[in-house]
């Protein structure tokens, strides 16, 4: 039973839930499942409380509805934030201390018709250890990854929906760069927000209401004599051309871009009106993202997919096929599922893929020249980490498929 079932049955219907220890038994629950996020939310008839586990929302508990002004007044008091205000959203910070394993949250609280919905982004600080070889990658894109991170100049984009585990992959590159270059090496970072401290690492969290944006702080950051910069997103063509030029005279440049597939990032910039022979001469690679369930080790077994996903499946790969799901256990409650693993496809710029940029050729037809030398696309390796039985082929299909293949 879960923390806060087990108080909520423990008080008496005269005195009611002690909203304090109420909301501590709610983020126990978060992070004894060992949720990302947790979303506590009204609905016609209760409070829903729901926790992102492995990337799928997973009820916790149902709590009445006069408790969620008192609940939202907590994580506000937690977060100094103003108790007063309800109509409008509000951000802010929390630091548990050690009866909640000094989680950090990213509280945001935002108005709606039933009431307020509060979301928490949770953060383990036992976890900070940002190690490119520990990220699950294949040697074969690691190795590649590594290679493109020796360059001295150059755009290095990594692409994917959110929480595909984009922020991880940079930080875990910019890690390794000061590992292996030491203190010789400055690097600097415009985030929103940032998500963690990094040693050796100058980082600055963009600020729009006072005028504060991505393009505003690149530019000044380019007079902070950088060799290596990380942009949280390039979202706006101010900020693209800024990081295409910062990579053309000289700077390392890492950032992230919305793009279905990793060549999409290229027909997403020429929107953004930068000049094609800037983006062939600029751009590294791009790496895909998404992030799969793995299949719990505990107790996996044997299965036949489903005959929707079956078809799929190339004639030819059924021979070395080793499908594999959880039945459902005490180690993955009752999922099937235990962990993460990434998925990705790195897409390195070569001579003919810059032609083909200068000539304006479609994502498709971008896409099959990078496998044409020698990419991987992500429902290749996707697919064989489903006959491999890392993860099943219908989690290959609702992450990868459904998204790139419709």
């Amino acid at each position: 039973m879960s923390y806060t079932l087990h108080y909520l049955q423990s008080t008496t219907a005269r005195s009611g839930p002690e909203i304090s220890v109420l909301v501590n038994c709610l983020l126990q629950d978060a992070i004894r499942v060992g949720a990302s996020d947790l979303h506590i939310e009204p609905w016609e008839a209760s409070v829903a409380v729901r926790a992102r586990v492995n990337g799928v929302l997973t009820e916790v508990a149902h709590l009445p509805l006069e408790l969620l002004e008192k609940i939202s007044a907590r994580f506000k008091v937690l977060a100094n934030l103003p108790t007063y205000q309800s109509g409008l959203p509000q951000d802010g910070k929390i630091v548990c201390g050690p009866e909640l394993d000094h989680v950090q949250l990213r509280l945001s609280i935002f108005p709606t018709t039933r009431g307020e919905k509060i979301v928490l982004r949770l953060f383990d600080p036992h976890d900070r250890r940002f190690d490119l070889d520990a990220l699950g990658f294949d040697p074969g894109t690691l190795h590649e990854l590594k290679r493109l991170l020796h360059r001295t100049s150059g755009l290095l984009l990594f692409t994917g929906p959110t929480g595909s585990g984009k922020t991880t992959a940079m930080y875990s590159a910019l890690c390794h760069i000061v590992q292996r270059e030491g203190t010789a090496v400055s690097i600097s970072t415009v985030e929103d927000p940032v998500e963690f401290n990094l040693p050796r690492v100058s980082q600055t969290q963009i600020n729009p209401a006072q005028d504060f944006t991505y393009a505003t702080a690149l530019r000044s950051i380019l007079r902070q004599d950088p060799q290596v910069i990380m942009v949280g997103e390039i979202r706006d063509a101010e900020t693209a051309s800024i990081a295409v030029q910062a990579g053309l005279t000289g700077h390392l440049v890492i950032s992230t871009i919305h793009a279905g597939v990793s060549a999409g990032a290229f027909t997403r910039l020429i929107h953004m009106e930068i000049e094609p022979f800037m983006l062939a001469s600029s751009v590294l690679g791009v790496m895909g993202l998404r992030l799969v369930r793995r299949v719990c080790p505990q107790c996996a077994e044997p299965y036949e997919p489903e005959a929707s996903a079956r078809k799929l499946v190339p004639e030819d790969c059924w021979a070395q096929a080793r499908f594999l799901r959880g039945r459902g256990c005490e180690y993955c409650q009752q999922t099937g599922y235990n962990g993460r693993m990434p998925i990705c496809e790195l897409l390195v710029v070569t001579e003919p893929f810059r032609e083909a940029v200068l000539k304006l050729l479609p994502t498709s037809a971008l896409e099959e020249i990078a496998v044409q030398n020698g990419m991987r696309t992500l429902w290749q390796n996707g697919l064989q980490a489903a006959l491999r039985g890392q993860t099943t082929l219908e989690e290959v299909v609702r992450m990868i498929a459904t998204s790139i293949l419709s």
